[in-house]
């Protein structure tokens, strides 16, 4: 019989099938649904500490245990309104929805790929730990979906990003054997999300599930092409099904003996896979399985997977240079607001393109992305005008604290943050300024927010439309 819980109803045959899988654990299961969900946050390591991060949030926050970046927070804090977040301090993340991309270890200079990437919670976990260097390919074949993935991304500060908007297949043509690590957190039928999103349990159908089951198949084939000798694929769902679970991991084994399923760095509240849930093969227990009666969060899959051989590390440097009108007025930029550095390597002018007036920073990989659909190649710097140059919001988000030299710092407190962010102009006392007069980044306790002029004491708002609160 189906299950009405906190105005949740859960299906009849989904209820069937979860009592039939956790047998004496279906009744704590059940009752999960009686609690409230858990709200998180993952902080952006590659602008700020978690150290730093504790001593100046404003909201009350606890370590997530499973996760090193996550904190738990109360619903009534919106943190979503505190100027950190617009800074890109933090990402807003269901807690268990963390795990997956905390558990594929990942090097500064690989290259990465997260197929199914929007809204941008794995990929920006992924992008942080690159740390600027190689690649990250941000992927959704859903335009809109795409569109805020980049936002994410940009707000996060990532460089090094190429955000495409294609299928997975047109993808594995691309880039055969390309990515050291890859995440595929595939489209699921949702239903370790029942208790935070109701729409997917009255949509919830079996002949759904498997239908979904087929393109997990599918696209796991395709990542698996695309991952070079000895590199490591993450698959993960938020479901319980086994049929896009470990029977979708079974088929992969099946099909790609070259694929080993390696175990994952453990925590008390996980579950292992169920080899009888598969094809029996002992290896499923390698998976884990993540169910809310057992953890402060909602219910998840994932298996890491490691393909034979050796990874063989490559240098494609970029060979490209700005003209000397983009160089020139780009450096006078520069050295108007005192940035010798970005995102905390040196600028390399090699990596610099301009298309039309817009200036664009590449990733320092030379890849050809020629016949792809993609919003973004790279981090968008700004516009060239007549003898000028105007920077961009994802610039000023890339900066990281300490690096430029122009800039006026106000505390989380000051409710002229809030006006910025809102697009008004402010009044700057002269103490609070590093110049007299030009362009400057606003930030918030040394965290960039965005760019304004300043003229006379009055601060000129350049934060776009399209970003503000």
């Amino acid at each position: 019989m189906s299950e009405q819980i906190r105005g949740v109803k859960l299906p009849e045959a989904f209820c069937s099938r979860m009592e039939t899988m956790l047998g004496q654990d279906y009744q704590p299961f059940i009752e999960s649904y009686t609690k409230a969900r858990t709200f998180g946050l993952r902080v952006n390591t590659s602008k700020i500490s978690c150290e730093e991060f504790e001593k100046i949030v404003p909201f009350p926050v606890k370590r997530i245990p499973w996760t090193e970046n996550g904190y738990f927070y109360e619903e009534d804090s919106r943190p979503a309104r505190c100027p950190y977040y617009q800074a890109g301090l933090y990402y807003l993340q269901e807690p268990s929805a963390m795990t997956p991309a905390s558990r594929l270890p990942i090097s500064p200079g690989e290259y990465v790929l997260d197929l199914c990437a929007a809204p941008g919670g794995k990929a920006t976990a992924l992008g942080a730990e690159l740390k600027g260097q190689g690649l990250l390919v941000a992927n959704d074949i859903s335009t809109s979906r795409a569109r805020a993935l980049l936002r994410n991304l940009e707000l996060f500060g990532i460089p090094n990003v190429f955000v495409a908007n294609e299928t997975p297949a047109k993808l594995a043509k691309t880039f055969p054997e390309f990515f050291h690590k890859i995440i595929l957190d595939a489209p699921c039928s949702g239903e370790g999300m029942f208790r935070k999103e109701e729409a997917l349990a009255r949509d919830w159908s079996p002949e759904k599930s498997a239908e979904l089951a087929k393109i997990q198949k599918e696209l796991l084939m395709q990542a698996v092409h695309m991952l070079r000798p000895g590199g490591m694929l993450l698959y993960s769902t938020c479901t319980f099904a086994p049929a896009e679970d470990e029977e979708a991991i079974s088929f992969l084994l099946e099909n790609r003996p070259d694929m080993q399923l390696l175990s994952l760095p453990g925590y008390e509240g996980f579950s292992q896979g169920i080899p009888a849930w598969g094809n029996n093969d002992e290896r499923l227990k390698h998976c884990v399985r993540i169910f809310p009666h057992r953890m402060d969060g909602e219910g998840h899959f994932l298996a890491l997977l490691q393909k034979d051989g050796c990874v063989l590390s490559e240098s494609r440097p970029v060979r490209t240079r700005p003209d000397a009108n983009t160089h020139k007025w780009l450096d006078a930029f520069f050295q108007e607001i005192g940035l010798h550095s970005l995102g905390g390597l040196p600028f390399d002018w090699n990596r610099v393109e301009t298309r039309g007036e817009k200036v664009y920073y590449l990733p320092p990989v030379n890849t050809n992305f020629r016949g792809l659909t993609f919003l973004r190649n790279g981090l968008y710097l700004g516009d060239l005008k007549k003898n000028r140059f105007e920077p961009s919001q994802p610039l000023a988000l890339a900066i990281r604290k300490g690096e430029a030299e122009a800039v006026i710092s106000l505390p989380v407190s000051d409710e002229r943050l809030t006006r910025y962010l809102k697009g008004e102009t402010l009044t700057i006392e002269q103490d609070e300024a590093a110049h007299k007069k030009g362009w400057h980044l606003l930030c918030v306790d040394g965290y960039p927010l965005g760019f304004g002029k300043l003229v006379n004491q009055t601060f000129k708002n350049k934060y776009p439309a399209g970003w503000r609160i």
